[in-house]
């Protein structure tokens, strides 16, 4: 699945891991997302990160692949938070 709207709104949103801004839509690296070699997992299972943590997060810098996995998923629960109640500060 492809969404334009969502890679836009998720690019509106601060890092979901450090706060910062810009951020970029960061799709998941999970299998189970639909993720495989020269495809990007579905557009529904991106997050905001910014630049500094999207390179970390696509080499595997911030733990191994099993616990990549585990922060994706809480980050893609914050997102989805995020994005339902609208961004404020107190997300943070």
């Amino acid at each position: 699945m492809r969404s334009q709207k969502r890679l836009n709104e998720i690019r509106q949103l601060p890092c979901v891991r450090c706060g910062s801004s810009p951020s970029q839509a960061a799709h998941s690296n999970s299998s189970k997302h639909g993720k495989s070699r020269g495809r990007k997992a579905d557009d529904c299972y991106t997050v905001p990160l910014c630049h500094s943590c999207h390179s970390q997060f696509d080499q595997f810098n911030l733990g191994t692949r099993q616990e990549s996995e585990a922060l994706f998923e809480q980050w893609l629960e914050k997102t989805e938070r995020m994005l339902n109640i609208g961004y404020n500060n107190e997300v943070f």
